[in-house]
């Protein structure tokens, strides 16, 4: 089982991915995903939407997020929010165990 969470940051004046380099270009990112039972963390831009950033955030199970949720980690990346002033939208996913049914694979090219 994995966990994944989505979180849309969203602000004014491109202050959302002025969030996401920083927490790029401080490292903060890079210590996050040698987390203990951190799977992915990644930044990414909708098209259609410039002023948002959504994290795909993905953890081995919900104790590892626990354990995310408890460091120290946690305060640098809610100092960024408030400077950069920026709202969440938040949804979360447990992974499907049997993998990709063959009738969705059939529609993927790798």
């Amino acid at each position: 089982m994995s966990i994944v969470v989505n979180i849309y940051y969203t602000g004014t004046g491109g202050s959302a991915r002025r969030f996401a380099e920083e927490m790029e270009s401080s490292g903060t990112a890079a210590e996050i995903r040698r987390e203990e039972g951190n799977l992915r963390y990644e930044y990414f831009t909708p098209m259609a939407d410039p002023e948002t950033v959504l994290l795909v955030d993905c953890w081995k199970d919900q104790d590892a997020i626990d354990r995310h949720h408890a460091s120290p980690m946690m305060e640098k990346i809610t100092k960024l929010r408030v400077k950069y002033d920026l709202h969440m939208r938040v949804e979360r996913y447990v992974s499907d165990e049997n993998g990709i049914p063959e009738t969705d694979n059939r529609f993927i090219k790798e």
